[in-house]
């Protein structure tokens, strides 16, 4: 019987490389968001082989992510349908990409009901557009950033140890300003926010952070989560102040791109089923959506 631990750093060696083999653009794949979000999800991990296996809680059912990993992916899924059946719930898999819905589909056909969760489908953007605002389509967001450009003083410097005490100190002015829209998830987004502050470097995390005549204005960090693409965890910024979300987007694209010759497209992650989060990240023009699913095990 498989045997779950809950996340540590010490996993980070072994999960990458897991991780690494799966190389998938989804923003669930990858060791940053796995950590820094575990307050939420309160996710339990366990080596299998060359595969990692994972338990969470969703809506505060447990249930499992899709065992990323190279190697035979039956052993692995017949581990979860035991420990599943030993504990008496149901055999769900959460956030499984349609390239993994391929691979179970072929490994057991049509053993798997699978439901869409279009409110965690990623966005994701080609990082040579968003590095311009190049084009008919993006030509709003360009104008706001010359706008941005002509009113101030501006520079855009990597987020670095000793400017995430100016970060943490924006994000509270951040969450106060729109205090009006936000639902309870916001407490989960904050710990998240310190939780990857407090190990940022032993994350490998990277980030830039933007200031205006002085002031540190907005900042935004993430982590390469498969060979050509970069996952933009978080970006905050004074959104009173005309260009600077473009900005921040524009800039952290261009900081990623020369650190990764690789780097293809930005990963600006899901919409959470928010209308005013769903139409920001439309206006940014993405090239293709990662679309998830829940894949639910039949008995019968």
């Amino acid at each position: 019987m498989i045997e779950f631990h809950a996340i540590t750093l010490m996993d980070k060696e072994w999960v990458d490389q897991h991780l690494r083999c799966e190389n998938s653009p989804s923003a669930d794949f990858n060791f940053g968001n796995m950590f820094i979000w575990d307050g939420h999800y309160r996710q339990l991990i366990c080596r299998f082989g060359d595969r990692t296996l994972t338990k969470v809680r969703r809506h505060g059912e447990p249930c499992f992510v899709f065992p990323v990993g190279c190697g035979a992916l039956r052993p692995a899924i017949e581990a979860l349908r035991e420990y599943a059946a030993v504990r008496g719930f149901p055999m769900l898999l959460r956030g499984v990409t349609e390239a993994q819905r391929e691979r179970l589909e072929q490994e057991y056909p049509g053993r798997f009901t699978f439901t869409e969760d279009e409110k965690y489908a990623d966005y994701i953007y080609e990082a040579a557009r968003l590095s311009t605002y190049a084009g008919k389509a993006l030509h709003g967001k360009k104008n706001h950033c010359n706008r941005f450009e002509a009113e101030h003083e501006w520079e855009f410097k990597p987020l670095t140890r000793e400017l995430i005490p100016a970060c943490m100190h924006m994000l509270e002015a951040w969450t106060a300003a729109n205090a009006d829209r936000l639902d309870d998830s916001i407490i989960y987004e904050h710990e998240a926010i310190e939780r990857a502050f407090t190990y940022y470097e032993a994350l490998g995390l990277e980030g830039g952070v933007l200031y205006a005549d002085g002031n540190l204005v907005g900042f935004s960090f993430g982590e390469m989560t498969s060979a050509d693409t970069f996952d933009v965890h978080v970006e905050k910024a004074d959104a009173a102040m005309n260009g600077a979300y473009p900005m921040v987007c524009r800039e952290m694209t261009r900081l990623m791109m020369a650190r990764h010759p690789e780097l293809t497209y930005m990963n600006r992650e899901d919409d959470m089923g928010l209308e005013a989060l769903r139409t920001s990240k439309l206006s940014y023009k993405p090239a293709f959506m990662v679309r998830k699913y829940m894949a639910a095990w039949n008995d019968a």
